[in-house]
């Protein structure tokens, strides 16, 4: 039987064991990271499954079906730093709640193999977001992502390697989509449109395309003292103008753009900023408006250095096109929305998510959304009405049945298709 408040209770656990007073602290391949994953498998070990964990470091609960096909229910239990209680995690305490509602009313065998999968690090704790749906959908590049650090200098390879992962084995864990035949996941908005409806639930018809770039700035080095305002190469004004002027490259194309990161050398007092490193973030629905957002922000960048007698370097982070979610599982989910609740909305997702990874490698897959009480994530006050994290877990599960039964009525039809091949020869 489905239980949605033992989801909600255990959600409160992982966070008394992975938070503090500051917010939740499970960042990818840390101590307390390591601990939300043995909190989860502790709960694992009450149900008939096997536990894998893939050459990227993704953990996998599978439960046999009569069908060796697959139905994956996904999510993460990585957070940023300072994060929020239910960002990632509410997905992966969902699918385990769905798991032994499908266990329990199937006697253990249901009509499809039912996997949940715990991504690693999806937060990008390197810049490098869905590192371990990446590295399952086949968009990992081990050379490039292995020189990629941490706010505090830490390598990804190296983190990985105090994991016991071998970065350039993890691409090994594509074997994991073989019997692939549709993907779910659960989260919540991060954003405010559902609380402006007044609506609990939505279905999400796709992510946007994101764009992320380090750019650094080199100007001079001067005393602040003896340097007349107008005779300085400041590195970090340039940034200063740029960050008004994404505002409005922002509003010409449509769009997001942030600068997340600033580091500045010589970083004292008393010396105009020589180098200033920073992140700029663009995300698009459309890859023309992606493309548009960062050719004009480059535009914009390269003036400003002009005008303030600096030089600037480029390197690309992060790239992922716009990606949009299987037409006949939004449905499903839409359906299953309108099972637990009065209405239900159909929108886009800004933030990057382990399902597009999935649907990059052709994968069926959807994602819902619950509504986030002042839009607020990646926060420590990020929260969730008890009642429409219930609705939730319902409406997820839901969607499960109904997916079962798409990829049986799928399935059914391919066979069908292919013996009148078969007899057409």
């Amino acid at each position: 039987m489905l239980d949605p408040a033992r989801t909600i209770a255990e959600l409160r656990a992982l966070h008394g064991l992975t938070g503090d007073r500051h917010g939740a602290q499970r960042v990818a391949f840390t101590p307390s990271w390591n601990a939300a994953r043995a909190f989860l498998l502790q709960k694992l070990a009450d149900l008939p499954v096997t536990v894998e964990t893939d050459p990227a470091g993704n953990l996998w609960a599978t439960l046999p079906g009569e069908s060796e096909q697959e139905l994956w229910i996904g999510g993460h239990l990585d957070s940023v730093p300072n994060g929020g209680w239910l960002d990632g995690c509410l997905n992966v305490f969902a699918g385990l709640e769905v798991l032994r509602r499908i266990q329990g009313e199937s006697a253990g065998r249901p009509p499809v193999t039912v996997r949940l999968v715990d991504w690693a690090d999806e937060e990008g704790r390197f810049g490098h977001s869905l590192y371990g749906s990446s590295a399952v959908s086949g968009h990992l590049d081990p050379e490039r992502a292995g020189v990629l650090t941490d706010r505090s200098g830490v390598t990804l390879r190296g983190a990985l390697r105090g994991a016991g992962i071998d970065l350039d084995c993890a691409s090994a864990a594509q074997a994991q989509r073989r019997k692939a035949g549709a993907y779910i996941e659960l989260h919540i908005e991060q954003g405010p449109v559902l609380e402006r409806l007044g609506l609990p639930l939505g279905a999400v018809l796709g992510t946007c395309g994101a764009l992320r770039h380090l750019i650094t700035v080199t100007g001079r080095a001067a005393h602040a003292g003896s340097t007349p305002m107008d005779a300085r190469q400041d590195a970090l004004l340039v940034l200063g103008r740029l960050s008004g002027e994404i505002y409005a490259v922002a509003e010409r194309h449509g769009g997001v753009c942030t600068i997340g990161s600033v580091r500045t050398a010589p970083g004292i007092p008393t010396s105009v900023v020589e180098t200033c490193e920073f992140t700029l973030d663009q995300r698009h629905l459309d890859p023309a408006g992606l493309a548009a957002l960062w050719q004009d922000a480059r535009a914009s960048l390269t003036r400003f250095c002009e005008e303030g007698g600096c030089s600037f370097t480029v390197a690309e982070l992060f790239r992922i096109e716009p990606v949009p979610f299987h037409p006949d599982l939004i449905d499903a989910g839409e359906q299953a929305i309108l099972e637990v609740t009065r209405a239900a909305h159909r929108l886009p997702s800004g933030p990057l998510h382990d399902a597009a990874q999935v649907a990059r490698a052709g994968v069926p897959a959807v994602m819902l959304f619950v509504q986030s009480l002042g839009g607020l994530s990646h926060n420590a006050a990020e929260d969730t009405r008890t009642e429409d994290l219930e609705l939730a877990v319902r409406a997820l599960d839901r969607l499960a049945e109904r997916v079962m039964t798409w990829m049986g009525t799928r399935q059914a039809h391919g066979a069908a298709d292919g013996e009148t091949a078969r007899r057409g020869r």
